[in-house]
């Protein structure tokens, strides 16, 4: 059992001020504002850079990234490692990303953890534990497809649903590859993926559907925002078709999994 002491901000490295600058970015559709206290998070969003009229404005606090910390530490001891202190600029992004994320839901969208990618115009994302191999995949897809694939995220993509279907979208949070575009797809498809020796791919019933979805939407804020997600969630359900992909990490990998995606579309 770990046992080392949960790690605290180190405030002797930064003075409590606040925000100093601020950008205005478009994210899954919703035009925001963010205020960031350190500058290098102004070029984290400048890919999102917008024009348009905020709908709301973010602004990080101190006690935002305290919670931001906590959030890291009860991971890691949840998966059995020592916690660390992160760098301040990093526990402000985390930070904003809980604080839009929360907001976002007034706009149908759901963040959700995995690896997302669009070939022919049509989005899919990649889901499972993390360590099972998505990024994996989806390189996969790459290497066979070339150029017909474009990566929107490889880590948090956002969902929006509308009255006519769902879209992908990217974010600046793209985890340790720091593979994403701010680009969009309609959504073609929710793949939880599962090792194996042989590849096979086949459709996944509502119930086991929903269960995907509540391990790997993000969980956010308290009762009313956990209604929101419980409510999107639904609707995706409805709007969305879900597979259930077993796979090696060879190059056959990809195409299995496209010919029995492609095959559903029909």
């Amino acid at each position: 059992m770990n046992t080392a002491a949960p790690q605290e901000i180190d405030r002797a490295r930064y003075v409590t001020v606040g925000p100093s600058e601020e950008i205005d970015v478009m994210l899954a559709g919703v035009p925001m504002r963010i205020a960031c206290w350190f500058h290098d998070n102004v070029a984290f969003f400048r890919e999102y850079e917008t024009d348009a009229m905020p709908a709301f404005k973010i602004v990080p606090t101190d006690a935002d990234m305290e919670n931001a910390q906590l959030g890291f530490n009860r991971m890691a001891e949840r998966e059995g490692n020592v916690p660390k202190s992160y760098a301040m600029s990093f526990l402000e992004r985390n930070a904003i990303l809980e604080l839009a994320s929360a907001k976002l839901l007034d706009h149908d969208v759901l963040l959700i953890h995995g690896s997302a990618l669009s070939i022919d115009g049509t989005g899919y994302i990649f889901t499972a534990p993390s360590g099972t191999g998505k990024s994996t995949h989806t390189r996969l897809w790459r290497e066979v497809f070339g150029d017909r694939v474009r990566m929107i995220n490889d880590d948090k993509p956002f969902i929006r649903v509308g009255e006519k279907g769902v879209t992908v979208y990217g974010s600046p949070w793209d985890g340790k590859h720091h593979i994403s575009s701010n680009d969009s797809a309609p959504l073609g498809g929710i793949v939880w993926l599962t090792r194996g020796i042989e590849n096979s791919i086949e459709p996944m019933g509502k119930a086991e559907a929903f269960r995907v979805l509540l391990k790997q939407a993000v969980r956010l804020g308290g009762h009313d925002e956990m209604n929101k997600i419980v409510g999107l969630e639904r609707s995706i359900l409805e709007k969305v078709k879900f597979f259930s992909l077993t796979c090696n990490m060879e190059r056959e990998a990809a195409i299995t999994a496209h010919n029995g995606l492609e095959c559903s579309a029909r």
